[in-house]
Parts: structure tokens; sequence; C-alpha cells
């Protein structure tokens, strides 16, 4: 019997959890920079600047820091409006802080990137562009109406406007480019990590059904005693009672003792996997229950064969894996879907390895999709997204992980026997063999 679960996969919120306490720290970092520059600016370098206004502006993001940690619970994650009003702060008061201190002549005007970035990594793009915008405003107002830079020149050197316009025009691509990278990465990151969570649930899935199954088999042999004593009593009554009611109570307990007896030897036949003996498997066996529920297909005809080069005797002690069973499942299902006619699993080895090959006769793989094969979500061409929603993006994704969890490597393309597409996975055998000692062929 085979147990089917959808398998959901919930929005990914791994983009907003910044939790209060590393967003005040990276504040105190960047409060302690700013104080540093200006120590260093003012009493080493010498250079003169409005030293009392600019540490009220970092005093003031002192205590907005304060007011925070005081305000949020240190572990909770920052939702995006407090995330948006935070970096807005921080905005603002890195903008004062240039405006007094030189605009973006400044050589720190570069520390305006730093809420773009944090923006773009953990907000949506909307709510990112949000902040984005309101730091090219900040830019652009400081780039052209700024105190004068602290300078100790006696000839009052300016820098030439043309200058001051490349500045700023390098700035807000700098801004941009950072942005959109760390959008990119932290896009990449959260569907990983949905992605891997949907694994590790399916991989769960399949032990606790394998364990449900260990646990059914010992419940059918523990009941089966009771039972049997139970129908030979019943069997006793019925010989000695005469003809009436209660002989015909004693013939119907034993048809149900009958009855329970059946409904045991199947849930027997499900928890065969919570024996050892029958946690050992040979490759035929392997591929046949993998491919169980897609033997009887109308219009596609599965096929096993044995790779005739290999003279030796095929492997026929394999653990028994939930992990191996669920992704060649998968593999198979792919094939099934997207095969004209026929759907072949042949397996070959040698002394140190295994091949599991699915190949099927269908389209085969188109060559955008091929290349991104493996990837939780990928991104293909729109007539090419039916075949990623039918099980090529995240359905091959948790299959292929759960193999390379087994050390299996998985190679995927365009088959030239039937025409049509092909995954081959291949084991070393040590890590499948149910008895290290045993050698193939034996």
């Amino acid at each position: 019997m085979t147990v089917e679960m959808p398998i959901t996969v919930a929005p990914s919120v791994s983009r907003r959890m910044l939790r209060t306490r590393v967003f005040t720290r990276l504040r105190w970092f960047a409060v302690t920079g700013q104080l540093a520059v200006v120590f260093i600016v003012r009493f080493v370098l010498g250079f003169q600047l409005p030293l009392m206004t600019v540490l009220g502006v970092i005093g003031v993001a002192v205590v907005f820091n304060l007011y925070t940690m005081v305000r949020m619970r240190p572990a909770r994650p920052l939702g995006s409006r407090a995330l948006i009003g935070q970096l807005s702060f921080d905005t603002v008061q890195i903008a004062t802080v240039l405006y007094l201190t030189g605009g973006i002549q400044n050589p720190f005007a570069v520390w305006l990137i730093l809420p773009a970035m944090l923006a773009a990594s953990a907000l949506e793009f909307r709510q990112a562009i949000f902040v984005v915008a309101m730091i090219v405003l900040a830019l652009t107002i400081v780039a052209f109406s700024h105190w004068p830079l602290p300078w100790s020149d006696p000839l009052g050197y300016k820098q030439p406007d043309i200058y001051d316009f490349g500045t700023w025009a390098a700035l807000l691509l700098g801004v941009g480019f950072t942005s959109l990278y760390a959008f990119q990465v932290a896009s990449e990151q959260s569907k990983l990590s949905s992605a891997l969570d949907a694994t590790q649930r399916v991989l769960a899935r399949e032990e606790r059904l394998t364990a449900l199954g260990g646990l059914a088999a010992v419940a059918a042999h523990e009941l089966g005693t009771p039972l049997a004593t139970i129908q030979v009593t019943a069997r006793e009554m019925e010989q000695e009672l005469p003809e009436g009611t209660l002989k015909e109570d004693a013939q119907l307990l034993i048809s149900q003792t009958q009855r329970c007896q059946r409904i045991l030897q199947r849930l027997s036949s499900v928890g065969e996997g919570g024996d050892d003996h029958h946690n050992v498997l040979s490759i035929e066996e392997l591929l046949r229950e993998s491919a169980k529920p897609f033997l009887n297909e109308p219009h596609v005809a599965v096929t096993f064969a044995f790779d005739p080069e290999c003279h030796s005797s095929p492997p026929d002690r394999l653990l028994r894996k939930s992990e191996v069973i669920y992704a060649l499942r998968t593999l198979i299902e792919n094939a099934v879907k997207f095969a004209n006619h026929s759907v072949r699993i042949m397996s070959s080895w040698n002394e140190n390895q295994l091949t599991v090959t699915i190949e099927d006769d269908g389209p085969g793989f188109p060559t955008d999709l091929l290349s991104r094969l493996g990837e939780p979500y990928p991104k293909v061409e729109t007539q090419k997204l039916s075949m990623a929603k039918q099980g090529l993006g995240l359905g091959f994704f948790i299959a292929t992980t759960l193999l390379e969890r087994t050390g299996a490597q998985v190679v995927a393309g365009n088959a030239l026997s039937l025409k049509g597409a092909y995954v081959a996975v291949t084991w070393p055998l040590a890590n499948l063999r149910a008895d290290p000692i045993s050698k193939i062929g034996a």
C-alpha cells in the first residue's frame, strides 16, 4: 500500500528574518565607525569641522538605537514596516552627517550603500525599492547642497563640478548594483532554503511512513496470538453448541477473527520495512518497488533491463532506504509524464559502483531547461514553464538532493536510444550494500 501526501512549500519568510538584536548590533558598529572617523579627522589630522553638530547627529543615532533595544524584543524578527522605518532613519542620519561634512566630496559617502544593501537583503522587491529611492534622493541632495568639506588647504582648492557629478553618478551606480546583487543573492538563498525545507519534510515523511509500517508489523505479530486463541475457542464453542442463536454467534465470531487475521496480514505486508530481513532487497526489487505506482499505466509501458555487459550477478543485498525509493519514484514519475509510449529502467554495476538509468521516449529536455536542472525554481521561457511545473523544478531538486545525500551522482541529458530524456544515478556500491563483506557475484 502506498500512501501519498502532497508536499506544500510554505512561502519563504527568511528574507524578512532580521532580528532586532542583529540590526541594533549593526547600528552600533556604524555609530562606532562614525565616531572613530570624526575623532581621527578632528584630533589626529587636525581638520576643522562642526564637531558638536556632528556629534549631536551621531548622538541621535545612539538614542534611537537604545530606544529600539528597549522597545523591541532582541530576539524578535523585525517586520517589514519596522525595518523600513529603521533603514529610513539610518539613511537620514548618514545623509545629515554627510551634509555637515562635505556631501559626496566626503569619501565616506559610500556609507549610504549600507542601508540599500540591507534593504535588498531583507525586504521584498517593492519595499526595497522604496528604501533605495530614499537613498538616491539623499545622495542627490548632499551632492548639490552641503557644507564645505573639512579641508586644510590654504589655497582653498575646489573640486571641479564634473568630478562631483562623476562621484554622484558612481555612488548611484554603486547603490543600484549593490542592491541588485544583494537582492539576487538573498532571493536565491530564500528559494534554496524553501526547497531544502521541502526536502527535509519529504525525508521525514518517508521515514515516518517506514516507522509506521514497522509498528504495523509489530502490532500484527502481537495481535496474532490472541486472535488465534479466540478463533480456537470459538471453533470449540461452535462444535459443542446446539443449533440456534448461540451457534450462529460463534460462527460469526470465527468469521470476524478470520477477517481480522487478513487485515493483520495486509498490515504485515505494509510494515515489512520494520523487519531487518525485509530491509534488504535486490536491485530488481528496489527498482520495482520504486516504479510500482506506474507499472499499470495504460498508455506508457515501464520496462526493466540489465546492462548486458555486466557479467557478474546483480547486487542482491541492498539496504532499503526510503529516500532512495522516493527519489527514484519521482524520477520515474517525471519520465512517465513526458513519455510517449515507453520508459526503460536499466541497471548496470561493477565491483564498486551501481548505476540506474531512467530513459523515456518523450520530447527530451529542452536545451534551456537542461542547463538549469537541479535548481529548485528554474526560470524558463513561457513555452517551457509547464514542464517545470510538472516536476522538473522543485520535484527534481528534491529527488537529486535526496540521492546526493546517499552519495549518488545524478546526470541528466537527452537519450540516444529512445530519443527522449534520461537520468543516470550512480552510487558507490558500498553506500547501498547491506552486507559490506558480501561481494557481487559471490
